[in-house]
């Protein structure tokens, strides 16, 4: 198993920066990575049909063989975590649980935000993740437009900045001095959300912080693939059009991403009716 695959998905492309921080992470490791892009974004879509999709892709991942599951999206890990960590015999790592460590450790405050897509702030994902901590203070705001740009393949300009001041505005009147990016989209807003709260704010990114559970659960496991296996091989997958992602994922992600392969069957309905 340790020359099998990591299974990354996402409803689209903002799991890439999850990859990319695996690949900076262990870059000994290769990729079979979903953007269930048909169905995408999960964000503003009721929690069990995100179930559903989400264990869709799940399944599809095992079938491939890929030795570990990674659910690089907020919304997915809200919805599906439990039923997959008992579904599945392989491990899965999912991006809540490393980033709220991670804000802990950084606050001094104790007040802390979280922007996430609808479906990852209705959940209340983060507020049970914090549950058990003392002197916390949570503050959490949907950010659901933010998607619609990175999709859209808009990281900068006014009209970004604008919705970033209106969005981040509540949360710097509560004087948060730590904020998770609780959607893999957002760490690709970076800089503009950077900007609008300042250098008193740490940002948390929840995909650096799943790269290094990711590195933590493949050593605890002795599944960590050597480099006298030769160069890794990775496969990009999306459920619609390859193209648009293709685009994407190469500005964002690099030149891994040579070619993106359409999903050979549809995944406009739960079970990928056959075409």
């Amino acid at each position: 198993m340790t020359d099998a695959p990591i299974g990354i998905f996402d409803s689209g492309v903002g799991g890439l920066t999850v990859v990319r921080a695996i690949f900076d992470e262990l870059p000994n490791e290769s990729v079979l990575y979903v953007g269930d892009t048909l169905r995408g974004p999960y964000g503003p879509r009721p929690l069990a049909q995100v179930r559903a999709f989400a264990l869709d892709v799940m399944d599809h991942l095992i079938a491939e063989g890929v030795k570990m599951i990674v659910i690089a999206c907020n919304s997915a890990s809200a919805a599906v975590l439990r039923d997959a960590r008992e579904r599945y015999d392989v491990p899965v790592v999912e991006v809540i649980q490393p980033a709220v460590r991670r804000a802990m450790q950084a606050t001094r405050s104790g007040h802390i935000g979280v922007i996430g897509t609808h479906a990852t702030i209705d959940s209340m994902a983060y507020d049970d993740a914090f549950a058990a901590a003392t002197n916390i203070t949570l503050y959490s705001k949907a950010c659901p437009r933010f998607v619609e740009f990175v999709e859209g393949g808009v990281v900068a300009g006014a009209d970004i900045e604008a919705l970033a001041q209106e969005y981040l505005a509540p949360l710097m009147e509560k004087d948060i001095d730590t904020l998770v990016l609780g959607c893999t989209h957002y760490p690709l807003l970076v800089d503009v959300i950077a900007s609008v709260v300042g250098d008193g704010v740490c940002l948390v990114n929840s995909a650096d912080e799943t790269a290094k559970q990711v590195r933590k659960t493949l050593e605890e496991g002795a599944m960590v693939r050597s480099s006298d296996g030769g160069p890794p091989s990775h496969r990009f997958v999306a459920t619609g059009d390859p193209k648009p992602f293709e685009i994407l994922g190469q500005r964002f992600l690099g030149p891994e991403v040579i070619a993106v392969e359409r999903h050979p069957r549809r995944a406009d309905t739960v079970g990928f009716p056959d075409e």
